[in-house]
């Protein structure tokens, strides 16, 4: 029983990609159990993969890779900037902000943190901000992408755990928008100590609507893919792929930013993050098998239930879990490993499906920025080639502040759902 494990985490330990790590601890589990148990392994593959919604994913990463190298995001970026830059640390405001806008478009963190890497910080710095803080705004606002539909972690969860995807975009919307208030109100508190720079005053009404004019066309984008999937128009897999065809006519043809090399390009890592995702699920799909054979989630859900039958203990239990193991795994993998362990114990207690899917995904996506393997905070690094080290001790704050909104969001329920009940899910 304790061989998987060790073994999993004696892989990771020496390096070993995550995806082959899962796949070699399943399989080490498999022939525990018996060599004739090999012939499931690849009937496990394709069941992992063979579920429809998770289709939708490869068209939001294209989407979103469409939009981000068009330069959509200087658009966005303008747009936040003439709402909030007139502030104390305005530039800080306006990255929150453009998280929020960017979130509906990529839902990815790491496609985030890359786009304004690149853009946002180094503007930052020139205006006055060092570039370790600039670093650590952006990763904060970071995570909003995959908690703001569409998000890949949302399609994952639903698709594996049978809850409503359209269910989850819905009820992800006031988590993003309270983690972006949250971290403006940090910026604001500590903006006269850090000595941030201030704004050249509020702006006037033509600027904001040329900055409207500009950045409307992907603005708009996360409103259709929401709007069709929540109307009924369309499933996530079909919005996804609306999503791409919509992203190439604002990026080739209103904006003309595309050529072939770039289009060879985006597929090229379009197919990379894909493979990279389906692989730790095809993975994932052997060692859950291995786990729900040995009744692995009956045991932690028995051993978390015997130190205490209190639902409110339970969650915290749970938050604890998921921000410890965040802090050393890939989160995809831990979402697909630990979701069909959580959920039961989660309905046992009365969680709502959909409630608890947010509160899973929101732990994972803090784990994206803390170290020592937060995706975004490397990502980062190598963008912009500040240590993150230094990125680490800027971002502590807003990583406070966003376990605290996780912990709302945990116990008040009724937040979450408010979205979803309203329309009908």
């Amino acid at each position: 029983m304790f061989l998987v494990p060790l073994a999993f985490f004696g892989f990771l330990i020496f390096g070993m990609p995550v995806g082959f790590a899962i796949g070699v601890a399943g399989m080490i589990g498999i022939l525990d159990m018996g060599p004739r148990f090999m012939t499931m392994a690849p009937d496990r593959i394709f069941a992992g993969l063979d579920l429809f919604p998770f289709l939708a994913m490869p068209f939001f990463i294209l989407a979103g890779e469409i939009m981000n190298r068009s330069g959509i995001t200087l658009g966005l970026v303008k747009l936040a900037d003439s709402l909030v830059g007139w502030l104390r640390g305005g530039m800080a405001h306006s990255n929150m902000v453009a998280s929020v806008l960017f979130a509906g478009i990529t839902g990815s963190a790491t496609a985030d943190a890359a786009a304004f890497g690149n853009t946002l910080v180094p503007a930052m710095e020139k205006a006055g901000y060092s570039r370790a803080y600039a670093c650590a705004v952006t990763a904060a606002g970071s995570i909003i992408g995959p908690t703001i539909p569409p998000s890949t972690l949302m399609i994952i969860y639903g698709s594996i755990m049978g809850v409503s995807i359209a269910g989850l975009f819905a009820a992800g919307i006031l988590p993003g928008l309270l983690i972006c208030l949250i971290c403006m109100a940090v910026i604001a508190l500590t903006a006269r100590r850090k000595g941030l720079p201030k704004g050249e005053g509020r702006p006037s009404i033509r600027s904001v609507y040329l900055a409207l004019r500009e950045g409307i066309l992907a603005a708009l984008l996360p409103v259709f893919i929401l709007g069709s999937i929540i109307g009924g128009f369309a499933t996530p897999t079909e919005a996804a792929a609306i999503a791409v065809a919509y992203a190439l006519f604002v990026g080739g043809v209103i904006y003309r930013a595309l050529s072939w090399q770039d289009l060879y390009e985006i597929a090229v890592r379009t197919t990379r993050i894909t493979g990279i995702i389906f692989l730790i699920i095809a993975a994932a799909s052997i060692l859950g098998w291995w786990m729900t054979f040995n009744r692995v989630p009956q045991m932690i859900a028995e051993g978390l239930l015997s130190i205490s039958s209190n639902p409110n203990v339970i969650i915290g239990l749970i938050l604890i879990l998921l921000l410890l193991i965040g802090l050393v795994m890939d989160i995809n993998a831990t979402l697909i490993i630990l979701a069909p362990v959580l959920a039961p114990l989660t309905v046992e207690i009365g969680m709502d499906p959909v409630h608890a899917g947010i509160m899973i995904i929101l732990a994972l996506n803090i784990s994206l920025m803390t170290p020592p393997v937060g995706a975004c905070l490397f990502v980062l690094a190598s963008v912009t080639g500040e240590k993150v080290e230094a990125i680490t001790k800027e971002l502590w704050p807003f990583i406070i502040a966003e376990v605290l909104i996780l912990v709302v969001i945990a116990f008040w329920p009724a937040l979450t759902l408010f979205i979803p009940r309203l329309l009908g899910f």
